[in-house]
């Protein structure tokens, strides 16, 4: 079964022999691929949605795959128990909600071996989040899918070495390996902080004037990565 380039970038770093639980798996086309391919002999498929459930399950039913993609109705990683799965993927949210399903199964999460998370926004927060909860960044990658640049994160036990703030929220191995759609990644989150500060303008709150000071400091480092990463294409 073929896979996106986003969902073929997160199996990517999917070790092979182990049980691995796909959070939110909507059509259920990774666990399936995962199988298929012999890369991993058991997958749980989760989604909190009736409709997208019944769907995955009618896809992994079709391929004659209930033996191996176990499909369940749940929310987050409520629908595991400690232990079932030593690697844990969440896909296509936002990383703060992706945070909240973290937190809210510690138990699960504890048992686990390897993360591998692929946040639509907010990486930043997701990253300090790990760092601050007993998560090493072992990876990084960027893809892009119909236009748009998507972020994976790969995590495991462990103490993160990297102390910069800034740095953990744009993404380290992204900026120690020489990711080459980084000029572009950077280029987004430029215009993001940009477009948070011609809001914040508009206030004059001291607390607006704060988070400008922070941000255009954000903004300054943004743009010395930039010039950095121009000058190693020349």
């Amino acid at each position: 079964m073929e896979l996106t380039r986003r969902l073929a970038a997160i199996a990517e770093f999917i070790p092979p022999g182990l049980v691995v639980a796909d959070i939110g798996t909507d059509h259920a086309r990774l666990p399936m691929n995962l199988v298929l391919s012999g890369r991993n002999p058991r997958v749980i498929a989760t989604d909190l949605n009736e409709k997208p459930y019944r769907g995955a399950y009618s896809a992994v039913a079709g391929k004659n795959l209930t033996g191996a993609v176990d499909v369940r109705l749940g929310d987050g990683l409520r629908a595991l128990s400690p232990g079932e799965a030593q690697v844990i993927v969440i896909a296509g949210m936002g990383g703060n909600t992706i945070v909240k399903i973290l937190e809210d199964s510690r138990g699960v999460l504890a048992q686990a071996r390897r993360m591998v998370l692929q946040p639509m926004a907010d990486a930043g927060d997701l990253r300090l989040w790990l760092a601050g909860n007993g998560w090493k960044l072992v990876a990084e990658k960027l893809v892009v899918e119909d236009g748009r640049i998507y972020p994976v994160i790969v995590a495991e036990p462990g103490v993160e070495t990297e102390t910069d703030m800034f740095n953990l929220e744009i993404g380290p191995k992204l900026l120690e390996n020489g990711e080459p759609l980084l000029e572009a990644y950077l280029e987004k989150i430029k215009a993001d902080y940009q477009k948070i500060l011609s809001g914040l303008a508009r206030s004059r709150s001291r607390d607006s004037r704060e988070k400008a000071i922070m941000l255009t400091s954000k903004l300054t480092r943004v743009r010395e990565l930039l010039c950095r990463c121009r000058q190693n294409v020349k």
